[in-house]
């Protein structure tokens, strides 16, 4: 006998070919948006327009936050707008953390990259916090003086269990949400690899079973 409780069902406005990787990124940013409360009246920055990143802006404008990108360059700002972001912002420019200093009550690092969060933990409002959910290699830098001020936090998350990830595919399907997806052939997979380390994917990349064959 099926326990139905572990077993995940997919509301039938969501296109199944986008749901897998919905799974896998949609689940990891609406954990953290909802266990901090995003929502109205609350200012989100998510760190990284990527295969995670461009979700999550997704879910916390859905969710009513105020949405700001924070990215490399902005080389994909009119797709941050697009999907609901109010402001995007180049990390690579200094003046960036100058002028938001103190705005976020929630700042989400999807980047799986060994940084200085300490830049970032200044964006924080007071009691704000900095949600890691990338997974780099080396360990993340932080200034403990950063936390300190503000009495500003430092958090992590993973993955959401069943029920959490089914009321993500619920949200998702009554607000039209699914992941930017590109359907490529089996054969194309090594050259789909060196895209991704050029970061030239917008933004998940599928892999057409039928092409399997």
């Amino acid at each position: 006998m099926i326990d139905e409780d572990f077993v995940l069902k997919i509301p039938e406005s969501l296109d199944l070919a986008r749901v897998a990787p919905l799974l896998c990124a949609g689940v990891t940013l609406y954990s953290p948006l909802r266990h901090w409360n995003a929502g109205p009246g609350t200012k989100v920055a998510i760190v990284g327009m990527g295969g995670l990143g461009h979700v999550g802006v997704k879910i916390a404008h859905a969710m009513g936050a105020q949405v700001t990108v924070l990215s490399r360059t902005l080389s994909k700002k009119d797709d941050g707008l697009r999907m609901g972001a109010e402001d995007y912002y180049a990390t690579s420019d200094p003046a960036t953390f100058e002028k938001l200093a103190g705005q976020f009550d929630l700042v989400i690092n999807t980047v799986s990259e060994s940084v200085d969060l300490t830049p970032y933990v200044h964006l924080l409002d007071v009691d704000g916090t900095l949600v890691n959910v990338g997974a780099p290699a080396e360990p993340l830098r932080v200034d403990a003086q950063a936390l300190i001020t503000g009495r500003r936090g430092l958090a992590g998350s993973a993955n959401g269990g069943i029920p959490e990830t089914q009321e993500m595919l619920e949200f998702c399907a009554e607000h039209g949400i699914l992941p930017e997806t590109e359907l490529i052939a089996a054969s194309s997979i090594n050259d789909a690899y060196e895209r991704l380390l050029n970061a030239d994917v917008r933004y998940r990349f599928v892999i057409d079973i039928k092409t399997l064959a």
